[in-house]
């Protein structure tokens, strides 16, 4: 954790983030912690979102392979257990909890957390200094072939869905976290899973590349009637992560008018794919100066991955949000592409998806 907090001239926007998910699993640990307390672990409370200028973003609902496990012991990548299939049921109850929690967060938040359904609402409560939650599922477990569950969701306030985490479910393929490996992993889209695009796309429910595989990326491409939008992800020419995007796929986002939100995840990050937490600030302004060249100032943002990734030690959680503008401002991005990077874009996307 950062020592003081430099806060982002600009609202931040954040394409992802697992702080449900964290929240859950210290619930789960017999730790019901406190949204709202400067805490000691993890990457994003208010408190500190608040310092960091951190004004929402879409928080994602993630199934682990074994939601009842022991989470007292730290995730491990390289264990297959963590990448088993989860049964629909099982999913669907646990994202259930997820959402529950995001609502009791807005409902003791006296007004300062919002959970948003429209790209316009996300912006007036940036506006109002309000925290925007906008819903995501990270890995489609949760819905049915038939996608009633799908509807039951969107009627909650889904408004964002990756078909696939890294782990094969009924819509698709998602890629290991490979280094360095292509992403070229596996078929496409399941017929369930290029339904469940098309679904998604009637309902106005933005779909995530993120995890998927790059057959089922093209797949995406195909059927959507969307900007093609990869929420956390990072560039394959500077990193040889199955989990980042190659100038193939990049340029295809382009074309659709799409989006990538930059990962602070270290391995996705280095170019050696390593776990050392002394990466510069500079690698990051390093992938953001590639897409920008490669897509144009209007499809960058940020997809951190917060409270779900290893970030580098001098961004150490939220509240290094400023030194990272800091950081993209000395590589000479103008203010006005820095605010689209900052929250513009996001905004801008979600209502594409509508």
């Amino acid at each position: 954790m950062t020592d003081t907090a430099i806060k982002s001239p600009f609202p931040i926007f954040d394409g992802h983030n697992d702080t449900l998910l964290k929240l859950e699993i210290e619930a789960m640990k017999g730790r019901d912690i406190s949204f709202f307390d400067r805490l000691d672990s993890g990457h994003i409370d208010k408190v500190r979102a608040d310092e960091a200028g951190f004004a929402g973003g879409l928080f994602a609902m993630f199934v682990p392979s074994k939601p009842d496990q022991d989470f007292s012991k730290p995730f491990d990548p390289k264990d297959p257990s963590n990448y088993e299939p989860v049964a629909q049921t099982e999913a669907l109850d646990f994202t259930n909890r997820l959402i529950e929690r995001a609502e009791r967060i807005e409902a003791a938040s006296e007004g300062s957390v919002v959970i948003c359904r429209t790209a316009e609402e996300n912006r007036m409560a940036i506006e109002a200094g309000q925290m925007a939650v906008s819903l995501h599922i990270e890995g489609a477990e949760a819905i049915d072939t038939s996608f009633y569950a799908l509807e039951d969701l969107y009627r909650r306030g889904l408004r964002s869905l990756g078909p696939v985490w890294s782990r094969e479910n009924a819509f698709g393929y998602g890629v290991p976290m490979a280094h360095p490996a292509s992403p070229d992993i596996g078929p496409g889209l399941t017929g369930a899973g290029r339904d469940l695009v098309r679904a998604c796309n009637q309902l106005g429910i933005l779909i995530d590349v993120s995890h998927l595989n790059e057959k089922g990326f093209w797949d995406v491409a195909r059927i959507t009637d969307r900007p093609i939008v990869a929420s956390h992800s990072n560039v394959h020419a500077i990193c040889a992560s199955s989990r980042n995007l190659t100038d193939k796929q990049l340029d295809a986002i382009k074309e659709s008018g799409g989006l990538v939100g930059i990962n602070f995840h270290i391995a996705f990050l280095r170019p050696d794919g390593g776990y050392g937490r002394d990466m510069p600030l500079s690698v990051i302004a390093d992938h953001a100066a590639y897409l920008i060249d490669r897509l144009g100032e209007d499809c960058v943002a940020l997809g951190s991955d917060f409270d779900g990734c290893m970030l580098p030690r001098d961004l150490g959680d939220v509240t290094g949000l400023g030194r990272l503008m800091e950081t993209l401002d000395a590589r000479g991005f103008s203010q006005d592409v820095l605010e689209k990077i900052a929250f513009r874009n996001w905004i801008s996307a979600l209502e594409q998806a509508a």
